[in-house]
Order: C-alpha cells, then structure tokens, then sequence
C-alpha cells in the first residue's frame, strides 16, 4: 500500500464545493473554469512555493474559512516539514504555517479545537525515539505554537488520523512497527487535553496492518479503519477495529476478496452503523476502484459497492454522511474529465445506490490481538510564518446522464 500513498502534486489545490474533508489531488491546466471564481460560493485556489507542497486533509473552521494541513518542501526548516495553511470564507490567504525539524516532518490530519485553535497529527523523522514517531502539533486560533509530542519507539511509526475525544483530549490512530504483534499493527494513541500520554493499544497480527481513520463513536469508545495483511480472504483486507472507551478490544471485522481491498475513510452513520470507504482490486470495473462499506451497528455487513471504469481510478477516499441519509465520496481519478488525474465526487443514496455504483460480494471475517505497549513520548518542533503564493483553476465534467 505505500505507493497509495506517494505524492502526486506539486501545490495545495482547494475546491471550495467539494464535500470531503480532505483530499490528495494532482491539478491539470484548465479549459473551462468553474463559474464564480473567488466568490463566496466557488473558489478553485492553489498554495504553495517553488518545490513540493502538499495537502492532506482539510476542514471548514468555524469563522466559515478553510484551513487545510500536509507537507512543504519549499519552505521550513529540514527536508520537508508539517505545512498549515489558512484561508478566509472567499479562499483568500490569511496564514501558513510550517512546523518541523531537519528531517521529514508530515501533517497527516488536521482539526479544529474546542478552544478555536487546531491540531495536526502525522510523522516526524526529526524528533522522537526511533526511525520515525507519530507527531502530534497544536497550535492556537492564529497559528502559534502551543506545543509538539512525539510518540513511538525504536522503529517506524505514524499517526493518520486525529480526533479531539469527548473529553477534551486528542486520540491518534496510525500504524507502528515498534510495537505489537506483527511487522506492522494498528497504533492508537489518546493524550489528554494538554498532550500527555494516558495510554496507547496496537493491534494486529503476524504480517502488517495500518489504520487510516479514526472515530469515537456514540458510546465513548472508539472505531478504527484501514487494512489488514494478517487476516481476511485475499492479499489485504479492510480491517475495522472496536475498542470500549479505555482501548479495550471489543470486536474486529475484515471485508474484502482475493486481492487487495482497503479502508481510507470512516463514519459512525445516523443508524448508529458504520461506513467505510477506500479503494478495491478485488472487484469493480477497473484495476483499482472505489470501495464503499457499510455495516450495521452490531458490526455486520449490510452492502458494498464499488465506482469505477476500465482504466485504472487510483483512488484516496473521503466519505459524509449527508443530510438526506445518504453518503457522498471524494477520491480521485485518471479514467473520467479533463486531465491526467482529476478530483471524483460520488454521491450514493442511504442503500448506496448511483449511477456509477456496483454492488459486490465480499468475504467477511475477523481477527486481531491486543497489545498495550509502553511507549516512549517526547517533544519538538520549530515554526515558522512562510510566505507562500496563491493561484486558482480547475473543470467540471459531469459522469451521470
């Protein structure tokens, strides 16, 4: 899976309508803009410098602006440091901030705290106690500095996925090969409000897994999604987690077929239930499709489906719920629009049903163990204010009659 996870362009790219909460995205020169640009309702912005820039996950703050998180190579103090950007409601430039040491330091997720102030968590190979640490950032409601942790061991570990807990605190989930039962588990981390470590849990088996989203869901525990190596039908499997509100295990699910099937982006569903979707090389149309998985509340499988074509949709996807009960997919794709890789935006009934959707028969499964490891915590980071360019661009083309 990590090719899923190599950069593909060279500048921030925000498109205002886009439903998801983030995005990877290569942009293409135009041909027929989008209406409206700079307005308040449209806006196609790129951010960036002379080198490699890139985004990762985006939220809309509560001022009604955007504030987006990744990587910057063009600007900071090593290698590659933790890049935060904010723009005002109309995609005007207010802030950028880049984080990190000498090394390559990346913002993997990124939210707005209770306190008005934001969060990032990723990797850092330029503090910490091992090869790479997870990474976790706050800064304040203008971009300063409020503190860094770092939490890993001797070997590789990252945090994808980011959450302020009902508590006040912060739960991480990523992947480590530090700890655990395999070469690589699923890392969960939960600090309290201040950063300090309470406890972390990997969990996994004999060969690797990673978890990619996380979420707390209504009963104060907390459900993870990603994929599995260990166990399932085929070579990787979506994996999907259960822990109770103190990170004990309370049920694993693995869905999936022959090849490889995988889970980006996680939801607790107004039915109590859960969606996931990611990416399938199992089924669909195409080598590579969006993959949508929906389990009811007692972890069961409910449907499938699968978007895609017969040229490849290499895709990393982010899913909502959206008001009328249904779920709307932003991912990307290189078989649909007007260049080499395009963003794909998918909008499925509550049944999953669209005019591009197919629905699939998966294996069903279940595996994992539970390790609690201590774990090593640390601090770093410096920051700076670059300043950085804007520009704007981007089509629209339609894929349903």
């Amino acid at each position: 899976m990590k090719t899923l996870l190599k950069p593909l362009s060279l500048a921030l790219f925000v498109a205002a309508a886009l439903p998801t909460q983030s995005a990877y995205i290569r942009t293409s020169p135009p041909s027929d803009t989008i209406p409206a640009i700079g307005s308040s309702s449209h806006f196609c912005k790129a951010i960036g410098g002379k080198n490699r820039d890139w985004s990762s996950s985006l939220i809309q703050t509560s001022d009604s602006g955007y504030a987006i998180a990744g990587f910057t190579t063009s600007f900071g103090a090593g290698e590659a440091d933790v890049y935060v950007v904010k723009l005002d409601a109309h995609g005007n430039l207010q802030w950028t901030k880049t984080i990190g040491g000498r090394d390559f330091d990346v913002g993997n997720s990124l939210i707005q705290t209770s306190d008005g102030g934001y969060a990032i968590a990723g990797s850092t190979k330029s503090f910490g106690a091992g090869d790479e640490d997870v990474y976790v950032v706050k800064l304040d409601a203008n971009g300063n500095l409020q503190w860094t942790k770092t939490i890993g061991g001797k070997h590789a570990d990252g945090g994808n996925s980011l959450i302020q807990t009902s508590d006040g605190g912060y739960a991480i989930a990523g992947s480590t090969q530090s700890f655990g039962a395999g070469n690589g588990d699923v890392y969960v981390v939960k600090l309290d409000a201040h950063g300090n470590l309470q406890w972390t849990k990997t969990i996994g088996g004999p060969a690797s897994e990673t978890g990619f989203s996380l979420i707390q869901t209504s009963d104060g525990g907390y459900v993870i999604a990603g994929f599995t190596t260990s166990f399932g039908a085929g070579d990787e499997d979506v994996y999907v987690v259960k822990l109770d509100a103190h990170g004990n295990l309370q049920w694993t699910k693995t869905i999936g077929g022959k090849k490889e099937d995988v889970g980006f982006s996680l939801i607790q569903t107004s039915d109590g239930g859960y969606a996931i979707a990611g990416g399938t090389s199992s089924f669909g149309a195409g080598k590579w499709d969006v993959y949508v998985v929906k389990l009811n509340a007692d972890s069961n499988l409910q449907w499938t489906k699968t978007i895609g074509a017969k040229n490849e949709i290499f895709t990393i996807s982010s899913l909502i719920q959206t008001s009328d009960g249904g779920y709307a997919i932003a991912s990307y794709t290189n078989s649909f629009g007007a260049g080499d890789w395009d963003v794909y935006v998918v909008k499925l009934d509550k049944n999953g049903h669209a005019c591009c959707a197919v629905s699939q028969t998966p294996q069903v499964g279940a595996g994992g163990r539970l390790h609690s490891p201590t774990s090593f915590i640390g601090s770093g980071g410096t920051i700076t204010s670059p300043t950085s360019r804007t520009n704007s661009g981007g089509t629209l083309s339609n894929q349903c009659p």
